[in-house]
């Protein structure tokens, strides 16, 4: 029976999963896979969530749009799960708020620390560290390395609000060691643990690019990088979650 947002069937999908927020990025994705553009099925575009299925090197993989924050990703992972899908890489964007992290460069985010509401309400409220998969983060970290990136590696902060409006919010986060805000990540490791800890074999990880640093000295908005610079920042990362998806 299809699902109420993916309207696809459990043979749509492979069992590895990339996970973008954009549409545009999953299309682009999907025109990386064995045959290139417009060799990959087109197995779900309602409320343009597209998702795609194809091969990678030979190995069957899809790539689902996430839609942007913790609610619609929450949404995506619940009928992925349903679907059948068991290994997750969200290839996403982040704001990079670590000492150091500059525009372009590769967080890989080893947990999540909830700050959105969606994953504070499976939790009840009570306290808990959404944890990425080791055997897929050291993939992506393998992977990267292999491509002449060093990526950084840590927590990030899984949050709501994009205009904060809390100008020095960063600062607290920082202190605290995080690296980077983002809006999915913390709700995808949460599902995939809890999924893994009911008997599935389940594995969820992120590898982000930063779109923008929040500083002293720049705020998002001053530092976002234009889209045609983010989108080449961007590219080393699909290959980079192709390749350390379909080697786990």
């Amino acid at each position: 029976m299809p699902q109420i947002h993916l309207r696809a069937q459990p043979d749509d999908y492979a069992p590895l999963v990339l996970l973008p927020g954009d549409p545009n990025r999953a299309t682009w994705i999907a025109e990386k896979f064995d045959g290139g553009p417009g060799a990959a099925r087109l197995v779900n575009s309602h409320r343009g969530l597209l998702g795609y299925t194809g091969t990678y090197h030979g190995v069957p993989v899809s790539v689902q749009t996430s839609g942007m924050g913790a609610p619609s990703m929450s949404i995506v992972l619940e009928e992925l799960l349903r679907l059948g899908a068991r290994r997750f890489v969200r290839v996403g964007t982040c704001g990079g708020i670590g000492p150091g992290i500059k525009t372009g460069e590769i967080v890989i985010a080893l947990s999540a620390a909830p700050v959105d509401g969606a994953t504070r309400t499976y939790l009840h409220g009570e306290p808990y560290a959404p944890t990425a998969d080791f055997g897929l983060v050291r993939s992506l970290i393998e992977a990267a390395e292999r491509h002449g990136q060093k990526p950084h590696v840590g927590q990030v902060a899984t949050v709501d609000v994009f205009y904060n409006p809390d100008s020095d919010d960063f600062s607290k986060w920082r202190s605290r060691g995080v690296l980077a805000f983002e809006m999915e990540t913390s709700v995808l490791y949460y599902l995939a643990s809890r999924a893994k800890a009911a008997g599935g074999e389940v594995a969820a990880a992120a590898i982000l690019t930063v779109s923008d640093v929040l500083s002293e000295e720049a705020t998002s908005e001053e530092s976002y990088l234009p889209l045609d610079q983010l989108n080449r920042s961007i590219e080393p990362t699909i290959e980079i979650a192709l390749e350390a998806g379909i080697a786990v």
